[in-house]
């Protein structure tokens, strides 16, 4: 039987099943009044070319927003992908997941072991015991839950943006997304 919140629920826009919490990356406050949430992989181009977007909402809001990533590594295509997430977790168990991940974007075409560990270096973070994080699949089990919430969430590409906890299926500019934060 169709009920009108069988309706809704099939003409509204997915949710965020797993909300923000101390686990998340955040960069910005997290108190902030809007949150923006990318799930995204580091080898996908889409994901790289939104990246500008996302730093000029950013810029645009401020404390205003508080951004999110969480990994969407899509292995069958990019096969680089869930190791890079596990580099970029590596990267932020010694307070650098930021400068990590931009680190991978910039250098979307290498993202093999060895060159992961290179950007760890050049970021001056500890490489052996990045090195062994990564070797050991540490952070497989992080990657795992960010994508599992990605797909109870309705995620199914990347990037995939949620804005203040709904899917934003808009405009991938920053005035359309700074738009939609402050409404």
């Amino acid at each position: 039987m169709v009920t009108p919140d069988t309706i809704s629920m099939l003409t509204s826009a997915p949710r965020l099943v797993m909300p923000v919490s101390a686990r998340d990356h955040i960069l910005g406050p997290t108190d902030a009044p809007s949150v923006l949430i990318e799930y995204g992989n580091y080898e996908c181009p889409f994901c790289r070319a939104a990246q500008p977007v996302v730093k000029a909402v950013k810029a645009a809001m401020g404390d205003e927003l508080a951004l999110v990533f969480r990994h969407f590594p899509l292995s069958n295509i990019h096969p680089f992908a869930w190791k890079a997430a596990e580099a970029a977790e590596a990267a932020g168990s010694q307070g650098a997941f930021w400068e990590y991940h931009d680190a991978l974007f910039e250098n979307q075409e290498a993202l093999d072991v060895r060159s992961l560990v290179a950007y760890a270096h050049e970021l001056g973070l500890d490489g052996h015991r990045f090195a062994e994080e990564l070797a050991n699949d540490l952070d497989a089990r992080r990657v795992h839950e960010d994508f599992r919430s990605g797909i109870l969430s309705g995620v199914n590409g990347t990037p995939t943006f949620f804005v203040n906890g709904v899917r934003y299926d808009g405009g991938r500019v920053p005035k359309s997304m700074v738009l939609a934060l402050r409404s």
